[in-house]
């Protein structure tokens, strides 16, 4: 009933997703890495300071990252998609499991942005990304079977089902940003940085939707009542609006906000690195470095669409059917029909969207200077159910070996998230492009899946265009012999 009310918005901004590119971490293994460049202040800022190029430039840039934990699909459903799904043909429902049910999507497009080393100690950056993020659940396996099989479940007739709270949230929005980032303690043995990133936030569209306190029962599949409950709602007036061409919908300097990230980088130096070390190599000269970093702190604020209301849902004799999003039907048709269905109570007319907010810790271990293990932690700061408006990061804990050279990169992550899913992936860096899927390997050997993620980036860096060295720099020009001097690359 009201859950279903929950899938229309999270199918919205899957589907709003969708059309334009077809939080975890974003572009999983490679972040982390001494030639993450730009993609590495997206993490942590405080990683720019003593870039080993002069500039790094990103042309483009596409990860994306979803998943679930209740429903899984075969391979083959993925690439040629039925007409009418067909449950335990075309997917499969985790109908017995003991956990909660969750669901998420992460995506972005990394616009031209760019990196600027001022001196072996401070950087700037120019940041430009279009982002969505979605994130809904918390809902026990029973009510997930109650809605989700064959809906209202009809083994569930004469049952009182309860729930206590769950919600979901859709947003996509713009970020420009100008990051600073500098050491700011150097030692003979050590080296700390930090970096900050503002960032100018643009909201192309965002909705929730939360159930509260509701207890219901239904007596057969066209009767049911609901005798107590809650459901707080809104989304965005642009979706009353929006048209068929979605390029037009994405517009900047619309429901503006600010946001930021900050972050702190410790490096122990045994080796004295940064006195005397011949270029590019002192990027390098780490024995271990740590990191920690806030992320994505901020909110935008929107206007909500016209018929949106809080609802008190306590009503007898509901035909369940008549709750269901018809085929067709606008979210603002949808919104109007529910307010005639139950009593609207008064509410805000906008609503503050909370960026997925995380904290960040990092570690990474040079074995020889080609070979390093890193490891990463992402820590949702808004997963709790004390602000409804909002979507989440998802949590999750990353291993990663990874061999580098300035021409070419392999990366092999291990992740596991807070619902128990355990990934192993591949990426690869070949000159100017990145690509990999974190969890490549997972899903193939996998026969049913229920989650992916991927990413691809293009870029450019100021080594890719010097005289050929011995650390294999001017994939662009001929090579010629030099002599190295001790000096940092510019």
């Amino acid at each position: 009933m009201t859950v279903k009310l929950n899938r229309i918005f999270s199918y919205a901004a899957v589907l709003l997703l969708l059309a334009n590119v077809s939080l975890a971490q974003s572009f999983t293994g490679y972040n982390t890495s001494n030639y993450a460049g730009i993609y590495g202040v997206f993490s942590n800022p405080a990683t720019a300071a003593g870039y080993r190029y002069k500039w790094d430039l990103n042309i483009i840039g596409v990860d994306v990252n979803a998943g679930n934990t209740y429903v899984s699909v075969p391979k083959s459903v993925l690439f040629n998609p039925p007409d009418t799904m067909r449950l335990n043909r075309d997917y499969f429902l985790d109908q017995g499991a003991n956990r909660r049910q969750n669901a998420w999507e992460m995506a972005e497009i990394v616009l031209p942005s760019f990196l600027y080393a001022i001196d072996d100690k401070q950087s700037v950056s120019f940041v430009w990304r279009m982002r969505s993020s979605s994130s809904g659940g918390n809902l026990s396996t029973q009510l997930a079977n109650f809605f989700g099989v064959n809906f209202p479940n009809p083994s569930f007739n004469g049952t009182s089902l309860s729930i206590p709270q769950v919600g979901v949230g859709a947003h996509v929005w713009h970020e420009m940003g100008l990051s600073y980032a500098r050491v700011i303690k150097q030692g003979y043995n050590s080296r700390w940085k930090a970096g900050i990133t503002l960032k100018l936030l643009s909201g192309v569209a965002a909705g929730y939707a939360t159930v509260k306190n509701a207890n219901f029962e239904a007596t057969n599949s066209r009767n049911a009542s609901i005798t107590s409950g809650t459901l707080y709602y809104g989304y965005s007036e642009e979706l009353d609006h929006w048209q068929n061409n979605t390029l037009s919908n994405i517009r900047l300097f619309q429901n503006n906000g600010l946001g930021a990230d900050i972050g702190l980088v410790y490096e122990y130096r045994p080796d004295n690195g940064g006195f005397g070390a011949y270029e590019s190599s002192d990027a390098d000269d780490y024995q271990f470095r740590l990191g920690v970093s806030f992320t994505d702190l901020g909110r935008i604020r929107y206007t909500k669409g016209e018929f949106n209301a809080d609802l008190n849902l306590q009503r007898a004799d509901i035909d369940p059917k008549e709750l269901t999003y018809k085929k067709n039907e606008s979210l603002k048709q949808y919104s109007t029909r529910l307010n005639s269905y139950f009593t609207p109570m008064a509410s805000e007319k906008t609503f503050d969207m909370t960026l997925p907010a995380a904290m960040n810790l990092m570690g990474d271990y040079n074995i020889n200077n080609t070979f390093f293990v890193g490891v990463n932690a992402v820590i949702a700061l808004t997963g709790g159910q004390r602000d409804i408006t909002k979507s989440h990061a998802l949590t999750q804990f990353n291993i990663t070996p990874r061999y580098e050279t300035s021409l070419i990169g392999a990366y092999l992550p291990f992740t596991i998230n807070r619902n128990g899913q355990a990934d192993v992936g591949a990426a690869v860096r070949i000159g100017p492009v990145v690509f990999g899927a974190s969890s490549l390997f997972t899903n193939l050997f996998e026969k049913h899946i229920d989650h992916g993620a991927a990413f691809v980036a293009l870029r450019l860096n100021s080594n890719m265009f010097d005289r050929g060295d011995a650390n294999g720099g001017g994939i662009f020009r001929m090579r010629k012999r030099q002599v190295g001097c001790p000096v940092n690359n510019y």
